[in-house]
C-alpha cells in the first residue's frame, strides 16, 4: 500500500473510531450492541461500551502515531488532549462536545 493510500486508510479508520465512541457518549447504538444484545439492558453495560470504543479510539490513534499519520487535525484540540492523556473520566465524557457548542452557540447567535 502506498504512503498516501496507508495515511487514507487510517484517517478513515481514525474517524469511525471517533464516531463509534462518540455514539456511546450519546448513548445510541453501535455495533458493540449487536455483538451483546442481552446485555443492553443492563445500567452498566452503557459504561463498558464506552471504555470499549474508547479502548478502540486510543489503539487506531496510536498506530496512526507509529505510522506517522496526522490525526489530530480530525479533532478539537480539547478531544486530542483527552486522547493524549489516554484516561476516560467523567471529564471526557461531559466535555467532549464543549467547545463545539460554544462555537454552534457563537454562530447561531450571530446569525440573528
Amino acid at each position: 500500500m502506498e504512503e498516501k493510500e496507508m495515511s487514507t486508510y487510517f484517517e478513515d479508520r481514525v474517524t469511525k473510531a471517533k464516531v463509534q465512541f462518540e455514539r456511546t457518549v450519546d448513548c445510541k447504538h453501535t455495533e458493540f450492541d449487536d455483538l451483546y444484545p442481552y446485555m443492553t439492558e443492563q445500567p452498566q453495560f452503557f459504561w463498558y461500551k464506552r471504555y470499549v470504543a474508547w479502548q478502540e479510539l486510543l489503539t487506531v490513534v496510536k498506530i496512526a502515531d507509529d505510522m506517522q499519520v496526522e490525526w489530530k487535525k480530525l479533532f478539537l484540540d480539547k478531544q486530542a488532549s483527552f486522547i493524549e492523556s489516554r484516561v476516560l473520566d467523567a471529564k471526557v465524557l461531559d466535555d467532549w462536545y464543549e467547545e463545539q457548542g460554544k462555537l454552534e452557540t457563537e454562530s447561531s447567535s450571530k446569525q440573528e
